[in-house]
């Protein structure tokens, strides 16, 4: 337990009263009763990412730190803390490994995920234990590409009355084609919320909030556009129906991105101040940056505004030698089987798609052999004859429908959960409408993972 110097001040002005109205009476008697809270209430803001992209993310902690020194900075990491003295020189006030997120089986769940898909899927865990902290007074969210250009003041008064705050990736209509099927078309594919940030109060529904979003994305969490998934982003898509208290802030001060640049006016420059709509930029989400697509967005719509190009140039310089750090150099933990052979989208995805598989390998990052005996050397020896388009090296245009034709959740669930087969298959005998629909799904098992597929789905 901490006091704030206020309390003393507070405690030693009561003692002052109660002893003024002491004077002359024979027992002192308190007027009232004063109870001090013995810790303060904090405010919490947390990233999320692997070691090799912390460099980058400096930026982001330095614009916090200077603008809101106030708020504890949380680094959730997705990845293995093997060498905390890499970490020493850093300025979080704490590091939250996934291993310390309480997440069920954690390690076969990261190996069904890339590191992007990891990164994300972390983040309501960690909204989870903040929200529980005792002192929490609210968490915000941001994307470790993300920079503060002004205080967020106004962002956090919105907290005070509202249980999860939201920022959509377009606050007003685009008026060109164009711009419409980059932008808003995106947005139907990616979702209508940017996960960038993401505010949240510890509520009753803020706490049920992040329950459910860690539930959604411990299952679903992946980069799945077709399957209606885009990592832990398009769920918040159902949040304004599911909840109550969720606020969407149109103010286009907050993350601004290539995606609404088209439909916002953005003037000034950094050294007197960057200007959105005539209010101070609060936040700049450099999305796309490494890929090069930031860039791309930028010069087909802002080609001739000085304040984005600026801004561009400005990112550009202050990460360019981010590739030169010790840690941007760290292999991530979860990349490699144990004797440092590559994992790859394929062996992701096989082991995603197969129950048969996650049963029989409990731990998938097991070193390669030649036999089956981990998940690694049946790979090498039945998964080729298995999968000859993906194993032992995905082919160029490999056909991945048989291990993302069909939604699976990352790791499977009990079988009480899920019907096997034969119950589904006795139930269709006396029902039509199941048999129809059986058969449809017999068709497509076939289909997608052939004639083997469909006999480890009826054992």
């Amino acid at each position: 337990m901490s006091y704030h110097p206020s309390d003393t001040l507070v405690l030693f002005i009561l003692k002052i009263l109660d002893a003024t109205r002491s004077i002359g009476a024979k027992k002192s008697t308190p007027l009232f009763r004063c109870t001090l809270k013995m810790t303060n209430p904090k405010l919490y803001a947390f990233t999320s990412a692997a070691c090799n992209y912390l460099p980058k993310i400096r930026l982001l902690v330095q614009s916090l730190k200077h603008y809101h020194p106030e708020i504890r900075l949380v680094l959730g990491l997705s990845d293995r803390l093997t060498f905390p003295e890499l970490l020493s020189g850093e300025s979080w006030d704490e590091i939250m490994p996934i291993d310390t997120l309480n997440i069920p089986d954690w390690q076969r769940w990261a190996f069904t995920h890339n590191i992007v898909e990891l990164s994300t899927a972390i983040k309501p865990f960690v909204l989870q234990h903040l929200l529980e902290r005792p002192d929490c007074r609210g968490v915000f969210y941001f994307d470790p590409d993300t920079v503060l250009f002004s205080r967020l003041d106004d962002l956090m008064d919105r907290l005070e009355h509202s249980d999860i705050l939201l920022t959509p990736h377009q606050n007003k209509p685009e008026t060109e084609l164009a711009a419409v099927m980059d932008n808003e078309i995106c947005s139907l594919k990616h979702g209508v919320y940017n996960l960038g940030f993401i505010g949240v109060r510890p509520s009753e529904t803020g706490k049920a909030f992040a329950h459910w979003w860690a539930d959604r994305v411990y299952h679903f969490c992946r980069d799945d556009i077709p399957n209606g998934l885009f990592t832990d982003q398009r769920w918040i898509d159902l949040a304004p129906a599911l909840f109550k208290g969720v606020v969407v802030l149109r103010s286009s001060r907050f993350n601004v991105a290539p995606w609404n640049l088209t439909t916002r006016t953005v003037t000034g420059n950094i050294a007197t101040g960057i200007q959105v709509d005539g209010e101070p930029l609060g936040f700049y989400h450099f999305t796309g940056f490494d890929s090069g697509a930031h860039k791309i967005m930028t010069e087909k719509y802002c080609s001739k505004n000085p304040a984005i190009k600026e801004l561009v140039r400005w990112y550009e310089t202050n990460t360019s030698g981010w590739q030169d750090d010790p840690l941007s150099n760290r292999p991530w933990a979860f990349g490699q089987f144990d004797d440092g052979t590559p994992i790859n989208r394929a062996h992701r995805l096989i082991y995603q798609s197969r129950a048969d598989l996650q049963k029989r390998y409990a731990n998938p990052f097991a070193a390669v052999k030649d036999n089956d005996q981990t998940f690694s050397g049946w790979c090498k020896k039945q998964g080729c004859r298995e999968y000859p388009d993906l194993l032992p090296i995905p082919a160029k245009n490999a056909d991945w429908s048989s291990v993302t034709g069909r939604l699976t959740p990352s790791l499977a669930p009990p079988p009480s959960i899920l019907q096997p087969m034969s119950t589904r298959l006795k139930k269709a005998a006396t029902n039509p409408k199941q048999a129809l629909l059986l058969w449809r799904q017999v068709a497509r098992a076939i289909r997608h993972e052939g004639l083997r597929g469909l006999i480890r789905r009826i054992r």
